[in-house]
């Protein structure tokens, strides 16, 4: 590890939990750590992070694990007991005056272990995780079991968030999606992620873009992939869909928007390093989202807003305090193939698009840069101290 930064003084040391981390946890676990790096001194206690993560070098990581949650319930059930044991001890044996639980908000073991301590604890919630796993159980066994199951993570979290001493949340709306209130002392709802607005920034002026719009993400059954291949399929002649990612999908997607792939009407960009998502977003007139609301707030949204992209999203979760209807962007009420081509054409045909465009801009610049995301966890340190 090299020590790259030099942490102001005053703010108590913290120590970061996640559960083991996918390529979504790991970006967004790096988010964190970046602006934390900055304010304090920080070491990260997570499971399975991959080898070849730049975390590696850059901050203190103590590693409970190389296994991964598991593909199957009861394996992924038997991993959670043992990793939150292993987290207990771990917390224990940790000088850190502040435990910060970051997604692994229904570890209630540890976080109770490090409240026995006299340790403050936070937690911070990375999207709906019971939603998330309910969804993917779903697919997998009973509905009614899949229910139950997911249940008792609601209840774990529950838990977790009454036992810590504080709930962040990227937003007051993400904030209300799990059901607390955003206005309560032990809530801090403005834990939002931030974008590096020198490398995020409107390379091309909104005006000079050709009629492109398109989706950045994973290619799974959540990010409503198959609606949109039956959106770009009919799209006008002037217009062209652009996906940016992969996943699961990526090969149906590629089959299925053949023709269209030949004709030039549909662009697959493959996955891109994240080094070359600035100039992919630049090349949009609109970034179109239809999830649903199992993340907090997506950084695609933030990223394309800093781009001066409009974003077309489900107004779920965090979305709603990031993408204001008709001022950076506009709501999908509607998630029908049908309707996203009608929303689609309107937004397109509006003449203030430049100045949505701007206005995106300026939202980023003013409450998620990295220096306000500084200011705010540096407040809320302050704060539980």
């Amino acid at each position: 590890m090299e020590d790259t930064e030099t942490p102001n003084g005053g703010l108590p040391d913290v120590c970061v939990v996640t559960h083991p981390l996918a390529a979504a946890g790991e970006n967004a676990t790096r988010s964190l750590l970046d602006i934390l790096s900055v304010i304090t001194s920080i070491t990260l206690v997570t499971a399975d992070l991959p080898e070849d993560s730049d975390i590696w070098e850059k901050r203190e990581v103590i590693e409970l694990s190389r296994k991964g949650a598991g593909e199957s319930v009861a394996v992924a059930a038997a991993r959670f007991i043992l990793n939150q044991i292993r987290m207990a001890r771990t917390v224990a044996a940790r000088d850190e005056d502040v435990v910060l639980f970051f997604g692994a908000t229904s570890y209630v073991f540890p976080i109770l272990v490090a409240r026995a301590l006299g340790k403050t604890v936070l937690v911070e919630p990375r999207g709906d995780v019971p939603l998330t796993l309910r969804l993917n159980w779903e697919q997998q066994m009973p509905l009614v079991l899949a229910r139950l199951l997911a249940g008792f993570v609601w209840a774990f979290e529950r838990a977790g968030f009454a036992i810590a001493n504080g709930v962040v949340t990227y937003t007051p709306s993400m904030a209300s999606q799990l059901g607390l209130d955003p206005g309560a002392p032990n809530v801090y709802s403005t834990g939002a992620r931030y974008v590096r607005t020198e490398e995020f920034d409107v390379d091309v002026p909104f005006q000079e873009r050709d009629r492109v719009v398109g989706f950045l993400g994973r290619f799974d059954e959540e990010k409503g992939i198959r609606e949109l291949a039956a959106v770009a399929r009919s799209l006008p002649d002037d217009v062209t869909f652009r996906f940016i990612g992969d996943g699961d999908l990526g090969e149906w997607l590629r089959d299925e928007l053949s023709d269209e792939i030949r004709a030039g009407d549909v662009e697959l960009a493959g996955w891109v390093d994240h080094d070359d998502v600035p100039a992919e977003l630049n090349r949009l007139q609109l970034v179109i989202l239809p999830s649903q609301p199992t993340e907090g707030l997506p950084t695609t949204i933030l990223e394309a807003l800093a781009c001066g992209t409009p974003v077309y999203a489900t107004p779920v979760s965090g979305v709603p305090d990031v993408v204001k209807d008709g001022e950076t962007g506009f709501y999908m009420h509607e998630t029908t193939p049908a309707a996203i081509l009608d929303d689609i054409s309107s937004i397109l045909g509006r003449e203030n698009l430049n100045a949505i465009s701007r206005t995106g801009r300026e939202l980023v610049e003013s409450e998620y840069s990295f220096e306000a995301a500084q200011e705010r966890y540096a407040a809320i340190l302050s704060n539980v101290r």
